[in-house]
This record gives structure tokens, sequence and C-alpha cells, in this order.
């Protein structure tokens, strides 16, 4: 009996952190346990997520089983897209180009800045007052 094969890849976006298993099947998509509709309540952010399969045009060819902690949905979203990405590249290697043309490949970086002492925020300061 041959073993089920079975990719795997981490995205990171924000505090979010994505663990993908990418296995071949109908495009069945569950995120911690619970289907994708039951987890991300706005479609924009569902878009965001499949954008790595329209682009390969592999819609409906894998199913994926998703762990993702820490930031919120869209951080979420995000991490998983770069997960996706990511484990798409291992299953075939040429699909590399079309997603680094798209901007998928490279891990969005931006994070909150820290909040400073003595301040408001973190780059807010308080109202200067002459007299």
């Amino acid at each position: 009996m041959a073993e089920m094969q079975e990719w795997y890849a981490t995205g990171r976006r924000k505090s979010a952190v994505a663990r993908c298993w990418l296995r071949p099947g109908n495009g069945t998509i569950i995120i911690n346990k619970r289907p994708i509709d039951a987890y991300f309540g706005r479609a924009v952010l569902t878009m965001i997520l499949m954008e790595p399969f329209e682009l390969t045009e592999t819609q409906g060819k894998y199913d994926l089983k998703i762990n993702t902690v820490g930031g919120g949905l869209a951080g979420q979203a995000g991490a998983i897209r770069h997960g996706i990405t990511r484990a798409l590249m291992v299953v075939n290697p040429q699909y590399r180009p079309i997603l680094k043309k798209a901007g998928l490949v490279t891990r969005d970086s931006r994070v909150k800045e820290r909040k400073k002492c003595g301040q408001p925020g973190a780059r807010k300061r308080f109202q200067y007052s002459k007299r």
C-alpha cells in the first residue's frame, strides 16, 4: 500500500504563524479543525488565502490542513498564504517564478512598532505647550 504524499511548510505574517500541510485531494481546507467558511467570516480573507492556487492554476487539486496561532484574522490569512506558497514550491519548484513575480514568496516583515515610554504611542508625542 502506497503512502499518501504530503508536503509541509510554515508561513508567517505580523505575529501570526501558520503550519500548512498540503496533500492531493479535492480542495478541502481545514483551519484549526474548522472549515474555512466557519473560520474566516470575511470573503476578503478567503480571497487572500486562495491567491497562490489561482496563480498556479491548482484550485481544487490539493487538500489543506492548517494550524495557525498568534495575531488576528488578517495576519493569520497572510501567514496561511505564505505557508501555502512555500508548500506549493516544495510540490513543484517551477511555480516559484510565478509566485515570486506576484510577491508571495517574500515574507511580509512589517510588524507593529512598540510603544515608547513617556509617549502615547510608538511615534506620537504629547502636545507641545509653549506656556
